[in-house]
């Protein structure tokens, strides 16, 4: 007899919260990025409560101010140094729907119950890929698709990101803080492009002034690997390797192979200033299983929902390269 709906609700729940609620790490196991921003939260991680769009508020110039005398006037006009960009809401989701007919072909109470389990579990690495994709994903504004990296670091200087086109954000000495950072010249990946790469995306030469984390493909990752090891120049983030992840630490910065970083690029980022929005009822919530028979399907339904988009407080603070080998 196929599972009723308290039943299939209790075994959901039960699934979600057993062993340390394991089940959640389904989401960010596949992606070193992912895991890092979204699970860890090591960067931004706001979760807003609504609003026709995600606010985030950006410096870009300095206040009036120097030196003076005792017959000196102040100035008290106060500079436009702030503003805001303002990113789009993304929606994600996956579905599970438990057959009828494959619930008559697994009789028994525990094949019902392994095959429930499976459906939960694909629909979980379903969405796991998507957001993964998405990370890196390179979209102007008003795009369904998460303003991933790319779009931080790729989009040229007439595409609007964040509802701002760089072109219009003009700092005092005339450039353009909202302009992304990147590099396509074909070259051997390397220490050096790795140096240079981060010294572009400098804001300053504070703590927080650099680039902390490089991601890129294996087949890269590999070969810087390879140089470090030799020249023994390197150490582990544990964190990172705790979470499953393979990684290096290199003059401060965090370097980890990503499956899902496009062929041949590199991105160097400041967590400091890059991150995640996610709605504060919309983090990986999932509904309660549905019947389908009204709509004519003789079958259960169940989804699961992610509403956020990754934000960017300073463009300027991150780096990409392409072209790499």
């Amino acid at each position: 007899m196929a599972l009723t709906f308290t039943e299939l609700e209790a075994i959901t729940k039960v699934y979600f919260k057993a062993d340390n609620k394991k089940a959640v790490d389904i989401y960010f196991n596949t992606s070193f990025l992912l895991d890092r921003l979204m699970n860890k939260k090591k960067g931004i991680f706001d979760r807003p409560a609504g609003g026709l769009n995600i606010r985030a508020g950006l410096k870009y110039d300095g206040a009036e101010g120097g030196f003076y005398s005792r017959s000196s006037t102040l100035s008290s006009n106060d500079k436009v140094n702030i503003n805001a960009a303002y990113f789009d809401w993304k929606h994600a989701y996956s579905n599970a729907t438990l057959y009828r007919v494959d619930e008559l072909q697994n009789a028994g109470e525990y094949a019902e119950v392994s095959l429930a389990l499976d459906k939960v579990e694909t629909a979980q690495e379903t969405l796991t890929k998507i957001l993964a994709n998405q990370v890196y994903s390179q979209v102007a504004d008003g795009a369904e698709e998460i303003n991933g990296l790319g779009s931080v670091c790729l989009n040229g200087t007439s595409v609007a990101y964040g509802h701002i086109v760089p072109t219009d954000l003009v700092a005092s000495d005339t450039s353009t803080p909202w302009a992304a950072v990147n590099t396509t010249a074909a070259a051997g990946i390397s220490l050096a492009v790795i140096r240079t790469l981060a010294s572009s995306a400098k804001v300053n030469d504070g703590a927080k002034g650099k680039p902390n984390l490089g991601v890129m493909p294996e087949a890269l990752f590999n070969q810087i690997s390879a140089i470090l090891q030799t020249q023994q120049r390197f150490t582990e983030d544990k964190d990172t390797v705790n979470a499953g992840f393979t990684n290096l630490v290199f003059e401060g910065k965090i370097l980890a192979a990503d499956d899902y970083c496009p062929t041949g690029h590199l991105y160097l980022i400041n967590e400091n200033y890059l991150g995640f929005a996610i709605h504060k009822d919309g983090f990986l919530v999932r509904t309660a299983w549905a019947d389908l028979t009204p709509t004519g399907i003789a079958a259960k339904s169940m989804k699961i929902f992610w509403d956020g988009n990754m934000i960017c407080t300073r463009r300027k603070a991150h780096a990409a390269q392409t072209s790499l080998t």
